[in-house]
């Protein structure tokens, strides 16, 4: 009797972490195929930090996950994913690793989809010629260059267009709505990019305007959390305004929002609207806006065979890493369990904000938080701690192949929660 096929569509963190964790747990009970665009890994957190040292991101930041796949048993496809087919579970890729490829079809009895999101730039006037961001290796040189090279000094704007958060009659009730789909990074740009400027003679956090669409940046981390940190942000000098509506231009010395409102600046960094693949839209296991429904469990409730993790899971906003891995754990437990290959409970997952971000200077921040899903868990930290922290994960994940152990979030966690330096 042929073993069941896991076909895993997407392998940046969250697929590469489910693709392991789902082998670590079945084994020999299943086989495992994961297709994605790229065959490395794009370790975008750490991105800033390569641009503001001056060093290119694509140098040690795109990540070889080969040889930990290989060593899996796990069969690997460097292709574009074309279609679904939820009812004769099959899917259709085209190879592209180089041109001229037919398109074939493959199929599956359980469907992981981790195929992360669209970054619509391109929704943004005057982005193109005038913008730039840290989400990419192609922008994080763009925007290297002309703060190494071009710089003259005048005000930075850090700011998020809206996200359209996806809706659906099958997605558990009572999930906080985001209007920005991930405001960490701006918030760690501000931090980093202010020291940067102060090492550099060329401002400091005077010159940095942060703004976001929301009523408040970073709404996701929680009251108890912005309480510290806005009024400590304002006392350093930052510039900061919320509730644009939007970024309605960005052209020439400056940005336009949809309020109405404008702002001077010599550079505009900007985080566009999250938004599905176009080839999910309409599909009838996605929301409304193409991202995928699932429970808890990371199942989708009409078909029962199709996972999603990560950033395309209608569940997941706001769309960070932490919870993409916290994903990835209860998604491999539920898949193995029907392969009865674990004996356990699975616990549904449990929302919860885990965000380690550079200040520079080789200072860092720490926030824990479950305050905006109703918890009570909430930790800001400050210091070198959350910085070696932030580091020592990517030299993690680049040792372990994405397989973080359990004992590893616990320990950052516990670490985290108590920085004393």
């Amino acid at each position: 009797m042929p073993r069941p096929h896991i076909l895993i569509l997407g392998c940046n963190f969250a697929g590469l972490t489910t693709a392991r964790y789902i082998h670590a747990l079945v084994k020999e009970k299943a086989d495992i195929t994961i297709i994605d665009r790229k065959s490395l890994l794009s370790f975008v957190p750490n991105i800033p930090l390569q641009v503001l040292a001056d060093v290119n991101p694509a140098i040690d930041l795109q990540y070889k996950f080969m040889t930990f796949l290989e060593h899996d048993g796990s069969n690997f496809i460097q292709a574009d994913v074309l279609s679904i087919d939820a009812d004769s579970n099959r899917v259709t890729y085209r190879p592209n690793e180089r041109e001229g490829h037919p398109v074939r079809t493959i199929r599956y009895d359980y469907l992981v989809i981790a195929l992360g999101n669209r970054l619509a730039y391109d929704a943004i006037d005057g982005f193109g010629e005038h913008g730039h961001s840290v989400t990419d290796a192609f922008l994080g040189n763009r925007l290297r260059a002309y703060l190494h090279n071009s710089y003259k000094g005048g005000p930075i704007v850090i700011s998020s267009d809206v996200f359209h958060q996806g809706a659906s009659t099958h997605l558990p009730p009572g999930l906080p709505v985001a209007l920005a789909a991930c405001e960490g990074p701006p918030v760690e740009l501000s931090f980093s990019i202010a020291h940067w400027l102060e090492k550099k003679g060329k401002g400091g956090a005077s010159s940095v305007y942060l703004s976001t669409p929301a009523k408040v940046i970073a709404e996701d981390a929680g009251e108890t959390i912005l309480n510290q940190l806005l009024p400590m942000m304002k006392k350093m000098g930052y510039n900061y305004k919320a509730d644009t509506g939007g970024i309605g231009r960005v052209h020439e010395g400056g940005i336009e929002f949809n309020d109405g409102s404008s702002q001077e600046a010599e550079i505009a960094i900007v985080f566009p609207d999250w938004q599905a693949h176009s080839f999910l839209k309409g599909m009838p296991f996605t929301d409304d806006r193409g991202f995928v429904v699932t429970d808890l469990y990371m199942r989708n409730p009409v078909y029962k065979n199709i996972f999603a993790v990560g950033d395309a899971a209608s569940i997941t906003v706001p769309k960070i890493g932490s919870l993409g891995h916290m994903e990835a754990v209860v998604l491999s437990q539920t898949l193995a369990a029907e392969l009865g290959a674990f004996p356990g409970e699975v616990k549904p997952l449990e929302f919860e904000i885990l965000c380690m971000g550079d200040m520079g200077g080789t200072m860092g921040f720490y926030m824990r938080t479950n305050e905006w899903w109703g918890g009570h868990e909430s930790h800001l930290e400050m210091g070198a701690t959350p910085y070696l922290l932030k580091m020592g994960f990517k030299k993690m994940y680049y040792t372990l192949g994405g397989r973080i152990p359990q004992w590893g979030i616990a320990l950052s966690e516990m670490v985290g929660d108590h920085a004393f330096f």
